[in-house]
This record gives C-alpha cells, sequence and structure tokens, in this order.
C-alpha cells in the first residue's frame, strides 16, 4: 500500500508537537504553534533528445520504479538548481552526453512511489540537443541507453505514467508536423 507524505507527518517539524492535524488535503498545521506544512511536488525533468538520423535517446531503467522498462533521461532538480541545469546534470550522468541546448516543452503532473511513497512530482519536458555524432554510454540509474527510431516506439514499453502521456503527446507532435 502506498503512503501520502502528509501521513507519515505526526509531529510539528517547527516545535515538535504532537498536535500537527490535517488543514486540508494538501497541508498539515501545527495546534501549538500555528505553523502550516504544505505538500508541494518535487521538480523534475526528462529530456527529448534525437540524433541526426531523427531517432530518440531512450533508457532502460536500472533502478524501481519501472525497472528494466524504458525511460527518458532525466529526473530531480536539486534546490539549487534552474530545471534546464537540472536536466543537463542528469543527461550528464545518466548518458554522458553534454546538453547542448533546451527548450521547454510541456509538464505534467506524476505520482513516483518511491520506498512505498507517493512522491508528488511536477514532471518538465525539454527538447535537448547534444553534439552531433555523440555517442550515450549508460550510468547512473540507467542500465542501457540507445538511439530508438521514431517508428519503433511503443509507449506501453515506458514505464512511468507521466513519460507514457509525455510519448504520447510527443508522437502525436511528431506526425503532425512530418
Amino acid at each position: 500500500m502506498d503512503i501520502h507524505p502528509l501521513e507519515k507527518f505526526k509531529y510539528c517539524p517547527k516545535c515538535g508537537s504532537k498536535h500537527f492535524d490535517v488543514n486540508n488535503e494538501k497541508s498539515r498545521k501545527c495546534d501549538n504553534c500555528g505553523f502550516v506544512y504544505y505538500q508541494n511536488p518535487s521538480a523534475a525533468t526528462a529530456a527529448f533528445i534525437l540524433n541526426e538520423r531523427g531517432e530518440l535517446l531512450v533508457e532502460r531503467r536500472g533502478k524501481e520504479p519501472a525497472k528494466g522498462m524504458l525511460d527518458l533521461p532525466g529526473g530531480f532538480v536539486n534546490n539549487d538548481e534552474t530545471a534546464e541545469e537540472g536536466i543537463a546534470r542528469e543527461v550528464l550522468e545518466e548518458t554522458g552526453l553534454e546538453i547542448v541546448s533546451t527548450d521547454y516543452l510541456f509538464s505534467l503532473p506524476n505520482i513516483y512511489i518511491y520506498s512505498g511513497m507517493e512522491i508528488h512530482t511536477l514532471d518538465m519536458f525539454f527538447a535537448c540537443t547534444v553534439a552531433e555524432g555523440s555517442q550515450p554510454v549508460a550510468a547512473d540509474d540507467a542500465a542501457e541507453c540507445f538511439w530508438l527510431p521514431i517508428g519503433d516506439i511503443h509507449t506501453e514499453q515506458f514505464g512511468l505514467r507521466s513519460i507514457r502521456h509525455a510519448m504520447r503527446k510527443f508522437l502525436e507532435e511528431h506526425r503532425r508536423v512530418r
């Protein structure tokens, strides 16, 4: 059973009071000191990277959730990063490729199950470019990374809900502009 993050908060993080109760569906309030904690989504990114042959860079997930399923390069944004810095760092960590440019496309809300807990995310998708001829090398969370021809993409092979939804949007747009 997955647990909403607010269910784990039993004590006020400011004063330690056990009178830390539900305020509304996305917050808890301390009856002792008045502190209100809001559960907001974590920022995450994913990259659509096409090579000169029009193939999409995809990864095979090396860790849960969705271990063994396909994914796009990306991950969580650090506290001191912009989304653009976060996607560049994640792509470098997972594939060894350096991003040359990023263009924001769209965002999708998501729930990422980690250690049995629901992590609400706001997944931001970018069209990214890398130097021509760049070859990815899987590292970090990626068990494998490779260039996949657009015609060989099957959204059900992508393990995370927001990535599948984003892939459908990407494929619809790709077909529309062709």
